[in-house]
This record gives C-alpha cells, structure tokens and sequence, in this order.
C-alpha cells in the first residue's frame, strides 16, 4: 500500500541592514521616502495572515544608522532601544549580529540583546574568556505544522576588528564563518534531526552569483559563496552587509537571498516540504523581494516610536551656529575633484581635536547636502552620518603615496569625455566613503593615467614629501583600522584615540566659534 504524503509551505521572511530606518523619512529634511520598518510592518502582517508557517528574522545592522537611532544612543536611552520595541512588537523569531550593531558600544548593544524578547544568534563571535558564543546562542530551533524542525544559524562577518574601535570589541573574538557553519549545521543535521538548516550571515558575496568569478579582494570580509560551495548541507541562506538586491537564485543548491538596506524591500523564501509516514523532504524552494513602494506605514509602530520621534526632531532643529560663505554640496563628483569648503571644514575639525597637522575624511554618500548658513543638528548628523570616532596613527610617506592611489581608483580613467566613477565603489555595494580627500599635504591626482600611477604631484611644506619619513595623520577609526582596502593603514601605531563621535565634535566646534568661514586652499586637485 502506497504511503500518504501531504505537501507543506515554509515561508520565511528577512530584514537585513535596517539601519536604525524605521519612519518613512529623509531626516535631511523630513521629505516622505519609500523606506523603513513601519512600511515593511505592513508587508509582514500581510504575510502572516496568508501563511501559517512563518519564520522572521532579521540578519543585522539594526540598531545604527539615523539620528532617531544616534539621539537614543547617545543623549537619551532611558527607555527600550526603540528599534527593538518594534522588532518585539512584530513578533521576530530571530536577529543576527551585523558589524554595525558595535558602533554605539557595547552597553548600548548588551542592551538591546536584553531588551529583545527573539533570541540574539552569531555563532562565531566569541567571548575570549570561556570561548562561549557572545550572544548566547549560536542556533534557535523552531517547529512549525507536522512536526517540521527546522534550525537557524546565526553567522557575522569577520571583518569587524578591521573597522571597529578596539576598546569596543575587547574580550570578543571574531571566528571564520565558514569553518562554524560546518561545525553547528552538522549539529543541526546530525543531533538536532532538523527538517531544513537556514544560516543567516551578516555578511554578502565575494563572487558573482552566477559565475563564481572573484567580485572583489577575498580579504574574508564576504564569505556567503563559500558557504554555498563548502557547507551544501544549508538549505537556505540568507545575507546582507552589501546592501544588495538578490533572490531568485541557488548556489550549489543553496537558495539565497538578500534584501537590500534600510527596508526598501522585504525578503521571502518559500520551501515546499512533502511529508509521509517515513520522511520529510524539500521538494521546492523559491525566493523574491517583496517592494514596500506605495505600502502604507503600519500606524501602530509609527505611534509606538513618537515619543522618541518626537524628542529627536526637537534635537535635530536645534541651532548651532552660522557659515559665512558657501559650504553647500551641489554636485557630488566635482567636490570629489578639487578641494572644496564642506571636507576642508571637517579636516580642520580633525586635527583641531587631534592635534595632528595632517588629515583626511571623506564625503559619505551621494545624498550629502553640505551646511547651509544658519546650521542645525540636523545639517550635522545628515553630512556627517556614521558614528566614527577619530584616531591619530603614525604612517610614512610610502603610506600616504598608497592611500592617495587607493583613493584615485575611485575614477575610472578618463576618455576624454566626461569623469566618472569607477563601478567597483558602487556595485555591488555603494562605497562612495571610501573616497578620501586630505589636508596638511598638496597632491595632484592625474586621472588620465592608470590605476596606480595617479598621483603625480605630493609634497609638504613646499617640497616632495619624504617617503621614508614618518608622519602622524588623523583620521576615522573605520580608516584607520585598514576599512574600505586602505591596508597600509593596518596595525600602525596608535599616537592618540579621540573616543567622542565627529558629529558631536563638529557641533561643538561650531558652538565654540559662533560662526565659522568657509575656506579653500586649493591643496589638492584632480585633473586629467
């Protein structure tokens, strides 16, 4: 007599580099967007009411990225973390350990673990003393209709060291993801008798997902193509950190998927399970993207975060002082092609702070509008978006000649025709920050030359700087641990940590000064 069977749907949803986006706003100026997770929210209870077996999860760089995020963190904490109280309130099952979930330190983060009522997973960040799993949990094991087991592992880059505050991750280390995935997915499989694995890794791609060809330097940083072709045993993957658009596809069989940033748009995977009197089996799995494009917010999470809402926009609007002359961003190549007032401005306020006579910093993203004359809180968080603190190391001649080639390569050569930026510092993630732009030196960066050959003009007080003399440079700790390629920056000697955050100390120069002229020194140009 033949078995019975019965087909069962798996649907699983995935948020991933949220960014602290929870109102559909631009905080630059309030303008409605097409983002956050009061949107998402309304796909998600959409989803529930159509699907019995659900799974939520949300695979990292949650708590950081908006100035609702930085006010809680940094000038009034005194309630739950407001990106939790929604992921608490929406019923996540789950949330892995992105890299940015460390900027605002580790009490801030501790809390939000504590405060969450889904476990926290992350398998490979390990605490140094007792080799326990930071989070506590390195899986969580949910069971859904007939019995269906299916095992979640957490996984997170393990890049931080080379971007994160040392002080922050002390006592923590970060393992290879791939080498936990194989050590916990053969627990799930062979202890746990799980029905399907699902790794959620904060992390994206370091090849193609089609060809398997190399997109990028294989520092570790992105290790999801590995994972596919070394641990074939995960059934479904899911990742982030590159801010990319990916579904549809499987790697090895491995089903994949990522979700973009900031609540763009949601993720879904569905598996089709067949289960008889003696097995369960896949028999189908299927991923796309689900847009929040005209969804209505959810309009229980935007009243449950108004008070928070309410206290950051007061913040945001509050005056800080005046700009006497021109420090607008109008076109975001030609301020990366001479020197302009806005990064002359922050460069100066680096090495006011640090005491260094040599600087860079970069324009952060394309959306940047610069200072206007009467300046907010707003125009500060806005410009200057990430929580970077600031860090003095002692490097050569030979370093800064390196740096400044890294930074040419942001061009593609020119043809005559117009200047443009080379794809690799926007697909397939946007990397405009890794452009940087210095003071204290004079270069010229020519590119009509080759990748590498760019720099034909450097000198410092007037002569051809010295390549084997040692100079003390400022910049931010994401710099100046080697992040964005800058490896000669990578275990050189700290003169001086400034452990406060450059948009405090950009707002607090302004409030000491009143007003403040724009300036330009034309120390730096790039021609062609």
């Amino acid at each position: 007599m033949a078995e019975k069977s019965k087909k069962i749907k798996l649907t699983i949803l995935e948020t991933s580099d949220i960014h602290g986006a929870i109102l559909p706003i631009n905080y630059a100026n309030n303008e409605e967007r097409d983002l956050g997770l009061a949107k998402v929210a309304t796909l998600i209870n959409q989803e529930k009411k159509n699907n019995y077996n659900l799974l939520l999860i949300d695979n990292g760089d949650l708590i950081q990225g908006t100035p609702l995020t930085y006010y809680y963190s940094r000038i009034d904490s005194s309630k739950i973390n407001p990106v939790i109280k929604v992921l608490n309130h929406l019923k996540y099952d789950a949330a892995v350990i992105g890299n940015h979930e460390f900027n605002y330190g580790s009490e801030i983060l501790n809390r939000a673990l504590q405060e969450s009522v889904f476990p926290w997973l992350s398998a490979n960040i390990i605490l140094s003393e007792g080799g326990s799993c930071y989070t506590g949990k390195p899986y969580y094991i949910k069971t859904f209709e007939e019995g269906i087991k299916v095992g979640i592992l957490g996984l997170t880059t393990k890049y931080i060291p080379n971007w994160e505050n040392p002080a922050i991750i002390q006592g923590i280390r970060f393992e290879d993801p791939v080498e936990y995935a194989k050590r916990w997915v053969k627990v799930l499989k062979e202890e746990e008798k799980v029905d399907l694995v699902v790794v959620s890794y904060h992390g994206g791609f370091e090849r193609n997902v089609e060809t398997g060809e190399p997109t990028e330097n294989l520092t570790g940083e992105n290790q999801g193509y590995q994972l596919c072709v070394e641990v074939p045993e995960i059934d479904v993957l899911l990742t982030g950190h590159q801010h990319r658009s990916i579904y549809g596809r499987k790697i090895n069989g491995v089903l994949v998927l990522q979700p973009g940033t900031q609540g763009l748009v949601l993720g879904k995977a569905e598996i089709v399970f067949e289960k008889s009197d003696s097995e369960i089996r896949i028999i189908e799995k299927n991923s796309e993207l689900l847009s929040i494009k005209g969804i209505k917010a959810d309009s229980e999470v935007i009243e449950m975060i108004k008070e928070y809402e309410d206290k950051t926009q007061e913040w945001l609007d509050r005056p800080i002082g005046k700009i006497k002359g021109d420090m607008l961003v109008r076109d975001h190549m030609t301020i990366r092609t001479r020197d302009n007032a806005l990064i002359e401005f922050i460069n100066k306020v680096q090495m006011e702070y640090s005491g260094a006579s040599i600087s860079n910093t970069a324009l952060f993203d394309n959306h940047a509008l610069g200072f206007p004359s009467n300046v907010t809180m707003r125009d500060i968080v806005s410009n200057y978006i990430y929580p970077n603190t600031l860090r003095v190391i002692r490097i050569t001649g030979h370093d800064i000649k390196a740096a400044l080639e890294r930074s040419a390569s942001y061009f593609e050569q020119y043809d005559g025709k117009e200047i443009r930026a080379n794809e690799v510092f926007s697909t397939p993630k946007p990397q405009h920050y890794n452009y940087d732009m210095w003071e204290g030196i004079n270069y010229i960066i020519d590119i009509s030359k080759p990748i590498g050959n760019r720099v034909v003009t450097l000198e410092r007080g007037g002569r051809t700087i010295d390549l084997d003399k040692e100079y003390e440079v400022v910049m931010n700790n994401y710099r100046a641990g080697g992040g964005g390629e800058y490896i000669m920056f990578q275990n050189k000697p700290i003169v001086k940590d400034i452990p406060i955050d450059m948009s405090e100390l950009i707002a607090n120069y302004i409030l000491e000064r009143g007003t403040i002229e724009a300036t330009v020194n034309e120390n730096w140009k790039v021609i062609y």
